[in-house]
């Protein structure tokens, strides 16, 4: 059978890539033919319109909102997340092999427009997961984009660019704010123009976050008011919190707003002006008059209370974070705790972010050293695997240790959420530092006491390490035992 499939995760950087070689993989492997299209962060070459046509099925590996999905309509459909395209790949070939086989022959035909195929049914929960994580998906390149600038921009300039650029007080000086942007490059230097467009982006962030949570609630017609629900939350002060409500506000009203039933002659109006119109207004009235003000609240008890943390809480914190960033490896769960580190940043608290990546870093970093200490204890497939580990461990990529967690879950898994976690309250007991969302060892410049962010990274890689060769371990003791009981039963 010939299969089209499309893979993509928030980052859109490793799960998205991995989900594509083992759907090909499998389906080699089962006698099909398959074209995947990758909505990665490289962006996505489309798949040709007439595979499209010719394929049996379609297989939907993602963590976010298929762009363009409407090409596949009339086509049998497998759908999961990114996670269950990379390890059970061959069990969504086999469904979408037995979709084939009950649906009309299509292939060789161009897919029909209508009727379309009936939607896999997703659940509340997972479908709110989309919707967030397509938000965040399009909001990561500004997240790194502005971060590293800004970060850049003080280790060129030093710490007194921000008041040089913003206006404001620095050692006893005042600087006046530049009124003009075009005169920054003069007055203060490449540092001053890479301050201003990290700050740029950054400003950018939580609009986009909204837009695109409503982009995937109600396509692009959610785009406008979520926006504008983002820089209304911005301006009042509702930060990421607000952005969040806006994006799932926005896209609500436009979907109920296309439940509406206009005449042909009356469509396009509702598109282009009604729906727009309608939406922005309704959106900017709830965000400004009814929940504006106890989100910013919220949001400003939070920054406070994160501004407060230190000592024994600071460490908890960090242990909650670290081990947040060790459970799925790149996934939701993983998500959330790196975005906390990029609210935390946003507030100007940055040793969360520090905390974060340190614990990001070490899942990879410690199966690479597991798999070199006791290279018995694992596979050939996971001793190549740990070669690549160490370079995408140093480069804050943690879906570095998914090939690992693939071939043993219960053991690796509790190994890589306690050395994140280790990892983490070592970092905040150091009190490290990073203004950078992203980066790894390569920013290691822009991090703030670089000597505990470093020892935070060789305690979680070797705690990593540790558990994980202690359980396997004990794993092969209990095999053992196993085989010497059945020798026993024989004689």
């Amino acid at each position: 059978m010939k299969f089209v499939a499309v893979t993509s995760c928030p980052t859109g950087i490793a799960h998205t890539y991995m989900a594509a070689e083992a759907l090909e993989q499998a389906a080699t492997e089962a006698g099909h033919e398959i074209q995947v299209e990758t909505q990665g962060a490289a962006g996505a070459e489309p798949l040709d319109p007439a595979d499209i046509a010719a394929a049996d099925a379609v297989i939907f590996a993602a963590d976010v909102e298929v762009r363009d999905k409407e090409r596949f309509a009339g086509k049998p459909t497998v759908s999961g997340d990114v996670k269950r395209g990379i390890n059970h790949a061959a069990a969504m070939v086999a469904e979408a092999a037995e979709a084939a086989e009950k649906a009309p022959a299509t292939a060789g035909a161009p897919a029909p427009a209508a009727p379309a195929a009936e939607a896999p049914k997703v659940g509340p929960g997972a479908r709110l997961r989309i919707w967030l994580m397509t938000g965040v998906s399009y909001m990561l390149p500004f997240v790194a984009a502005g971060g590293i600038l800004i970060a850049l921009a003080f280790v060129i300039g030093g710490a007194e660019i921000a008041p040089k650029v913003n206006g404001g007080e620095f050692e006893g000086v005042t600087y006046e704010a530049i009124a003009n942007p075009t005169d920054i490059l003069a007055q203060v230097g490449i540092a001053g123009l890479m301050f201003y467009l990290g700050g740029l982006a950054f400003s950018m962030l939580v609009p986009i976050l909204a837009g695109f949570i409503a982009f995937g609630m109600a396509d692009r017609m959610g785009i406008a008011p979520g926006v504008v629900g983002g820089l209304i939350a911005v301006n009042i002060g509702a930060g990421f919190l607000g952005g969040l409500v806006a994006g799932l506000l926005a896209g609500a009203v436009v979907m109920a707003l296309k439940l509406i039933k206009a005449g042909q002659a009356f469509s396009g109006i509702m598109r282009i002006v009604v729906i727009p119109l309608v939406s922005v207004f309704a959106v900017g009235f709830v965000m400004l008059v009814l929940v504006g003000q106890p989100i910013a609240s919220a949001q400003e008890g939070l920054t406070d209370w994160l501004e407060g943390l230190s000592g024994t809480n600071a460490i908890l914190l960090g242990l909650l974070l670290g081990a947040m960033m060790g459970f799925d490896l790149g996934g939701p769960v993983n998500k959330v705790a790196y975005l906390f580190g990029v609210a935390a940043i946003a507030s100007d608290n940055f040793a969360i972010m520090a905390a974060v990546m340190a614990a990001g870093m070490v899942p990879p970093l410690g199966m690479a050293l597991a798999s070199v200490i006791r290279r018995s204890r694992f596979t050939r497939a996971e001793r190549e695997a740990g070669k690549a580990a160490w370079l995408l461990g140093a480069s804050f990529i943690t879906e570095g240790a998914i090939p690992f967690a693939a071939a043993d879950p219960l053991r690796v898994i509790p190994s890589t959420m306690a050395g994140g976690a280790a990892a983490a309250a070592v970092s905040m007991a150091f009190d490290a530092t990073l203004r950078a969302p992203h980066g790894g060892i390569w920013v290691i410049g822009l991090i703030g006491n670089a000597w505990g962010f470093l020892i935070a990274l060789l305690v979680g890689t070797a705690v990593t390490c540790a558990v994980v060769l202690g359980l396997k371990s004990v794993a092969r003791s209990e095999r053992a035992a196993e085989v010497e009981d059945r020798a026993m039963a024989t004689i």
